[in-house]
Formats: structure tokens, sequence, C-alpha cells
């Protein structure tokens, strides 16, 4: 990490560390989404030494949000000669993400998308090498079934909260995505608990 990425990568821990305490789970009915729903350093860590373990990888991160998962990710990129596209549903997001991707030099390794997932999904024309999954949990069963037939033979799939908070539908993924042929997969205590999946077809 150069000295432009750890910087901010540390603006966004600030901001995390600022909003902790009064962080709520759920959905906002009205207004906007000020919270730094982060995956974490742990995390941030794994899935960038993940993804630098691929040449030249096709990255897809599902939910932007304020962009901190996607530095990991875009660093990730450049080192291996690959590109993130990542997609969001609210522009206000997205657009502080490309911002903060821009201070960390890493803008031009990076697609921004906005819109509904699955759709955007269906409109990719490359096969993808890494995903991640960080997005509302109803929606990790319909975009696995979206992503999984334009996976590269040796893709690494990661979805996140997968212990906390949990719940049904991140159960649900678990057992959909262990049986979907070709796919092996584990479940680490990694951050807010990862399902880490490979995918080898035979």
């Amino acid at each position: 990490m150069d000295d432009k990425i750890t910087a901010v990568l540390d603006a966004y821990h600030g901001l995390i560390q600022k909003q902790r305490q009064s962080l709520q789970q759920g959905r906002p009915e009205t207004g906007e989404d000020r919270r730094f729903l982060a995956i974490g350093p742990q995390t941030g860590r794994l899935i960038n030494i993940l993804a630098r373990s691929l040449k030249a990888p096709n990255i897809l991160e599902l939910g932007t949000s304020y962009g901190y998962s996607g530095i990991w990710l875009a660093e990730a990129a450049r080192a291996t000669e690959g590109r993130l596209i990542t997609m969001e549903m609210h522009d206000y997001k997205s657009a502080f993400a490309q911002d903060m991707a821009a201070k960390a030099g890493l803008a031009d390794y990076v697609d921004f998308k906005v819109g509904d997932a699955v759709q955007l999904i269906d409109g990719l024309t490359v096969g993808l090498d890494f995903v991640l999954v960080d997005l509302w949990k109803d929606l990790y069963v319909p975009c696995l079934e979206a992503f999984y037939p334009k996976l590269n033979p040796g893709a690494i799939i990661v979805a996140d909260n997968m212990l906390r908070p949990g719940g049904e539908n991140v159960m649900h993924y678990g057992r959909v995505v262990r049986k979907m042929p070709g796919i092996t997969s584990v479940l680490l205590p990694v951050g807010s608990g990862i399902e880490v999946s490979r995918y080898q077809p035979e």
C-alpha cells in the first residue's frame, strides 16, 4: 500500500470509528443512508490478498457503499493489471466512492456502475474472476444466480456478514452456493464472517 492509499484508508477508519456507536441495523425508510457500514481492515486485507493471487482478474464488487472495500480491491486490480467493476444502487454513495478512489490514485482501475445489481450483472460482457458480495442480504442469492454463469474457472467469491448480523438470507445463500456445480466453499470467522467459495468446473 502506498501513502495515498494508506491515507484514504485511515480517513475511512476515522469515519467508521465516529459512527460506530450510532449504527443501527436495517434499511433506512427515508432520506440518505449516511452509515459507513464497511467490511473492516481484517476482511479488507484478506480480499486484497485473494484478489492479488489472480492474474489480471476481472473483479466484481456488489455493494459499493461509500467505497471502503473498493479501495482494497482496486489496489489489487492495479497490482495485477486487473479491473474492478463496482455496483451501487445509490448515486450519492457511488459519487463519494469515486472521490475517495481518485484521492487514492486508483480511479483509473475502477468502473463505477449505479443501478439495480441483478440487471447490471445481466449486462456484463466479461467473465468474472473475483466477486465480493456485500449488499442487502435478500439480494445475495439473486445476485449469485445472475453472476454464476459468468464465472471463469478458478474464480473466487467472498460473501460478507455471514455471521454478523447473519440471518436467514445469508444462511440461505450459504446453502445455495454450496450446492452449485463446481463450487467448493468454507465459512471463515474473519470480520463479520465471510463465506469464501471457489469455482472450478469439472
